[in-house]
């Protein structure tokens, strides 16, 4: 069986986990006294507790094999240590607070609701969803840290790559693929369910990974990429922007107003001396508080080239040189 069929049956097992235990946090949820919430909830949650720490044993158990099955499938000699250890992954959280305290922390936000005046059923529901988030993100981080520990323990693994499961969103999508050391931390969101593939030294050294970005976004739907990427971005990605530099321009999004009163909407990412863009723009200066030179001009987004394209009717050729100035095509 090849390793990517593994990989996919791991997905498999950690998701009916995960829809296990959301079945259970939400049964018990809705059971709780709408004239009592903080009490009943207290009571109720020990249901939730027994079997949220079930479920993440037993990914753990999932996660250590796992690694095991990796290594036979890829005709390696297990080099292992010792013994990973499920129950230590059992009962708490992945963020080392009692897990029980964190089942608590939904109620937070449902008072928080209910004094910014959300009526009660509101309030509830949202605070179910984040329920929901912290059981599922606590399953699947279990079985991904007991994979971390057996990739450790194991003396045949050199490192992973990171398995992206569509739909997922851009963040994912821009490290699929990646080759990572055992030691590297796994970059994840909550209810992130990417995994990860551990790789054996001579898999490492003949590193020809098919699952890449590029050809994940090719294999979405448009619906899928715009979900991903917005609207624009998954224009952009189309015409040859870089998904890396479509997804990370977001982390510094801001607006100003333009000419004539339009809203313009730039990012601040890239446009030091060390950034495509930054590079492409010109004219740096450097500016308190940053350690690096920055254009002066403002790095358009995607969506405002092509608004402009649609304001003053570029053709394709000028859309690509504006995406290639403005650092998303290299």
């Amino acid at each position: 069986m090849p390793t990517d069929q593994l990989a996919r049956q791991q997905y498999t097992e950690q998701q009916a986990l995960v829809r296990q235990t959301a079945v259970i946090a939400q049964s018990q949820w809705r059971r709780i006294d709408r004239h009592s919430i903080s009490d009943s909830w207290r009571d109720l949650l020990q249901g939730l507790l027994r079997a949220l720490t079930g479920t993440q044993y037993t990914a753990a158990q999932h996660g250590a094999g796992y690694v095991e099955r990796i290594v036979r499938v890829s005709g390696t000699v297990p080099q292992t240590t010792g013994r990973v250890v499920p129950q230590a992954l059992a009962g708490i959280a992945s963020d080392g607070r009692d897990l029980e305290s964190l089942l608590e922390t939904p109620l937070i936000g449902v008072f928080e609701d209910l004094q910014g005046g959300v009526d009660v059923d509101r309030a509830l529901h949202s605070g179910m969803d984040n329920l929901i988030t912290i059981v599922a993100t606590q399953v699947a981080d279990a079985g991904r840290v007991a994979t971390g520990i057996g990739m450790v323990n194991d003396g045949a693994i050199a490192g992973y790559e990171r398995f992206v499961n569509l739909p997922a969103c851009g963040r994912c999508v821009i490290l699929a693929g990646r080759l990572y050391s055992h030691s590297t931390g796994f970059l994840r969101h909550p209810r992130c369910d990417c995994l990860m593939l551990p790789v054996t030294h001579e898999e490492w050294r003949n590193a020809n990974v098919d699952n890449t970005p590029e050809d994940l976004f090719a294999s979405m739907s448009e619906a899928e990429q715009r979900k991903a990427f917005g609207k624009a971005g998954a224009r952009a990605i189309r015409d040859g922007a870089d998904i890396g530099q479509v997804v990370n321009a977001r982390r510094g999004v801001a607006t100003a107003a333009g000419p004539g009163g339009r809203r313009i909407v730039y990012t601040t990412e890239g446009t030091t001396a060390r950034g495509i863009a930054g590079r492409r723009l010109g004219d740096l200066e450097k500016q308190p508080g940053s350690r690096y030179r920055r254009a002066r001009a403002p790095r358009l987004m995607p969506e405002q080239i092509y608004a402009e394209a649609d304001r003053l009717g570029w053709d394709r050729a000028e859309i690509v040189r504006q995406l290639q100035r403005f650092g998303y095509i290299t």
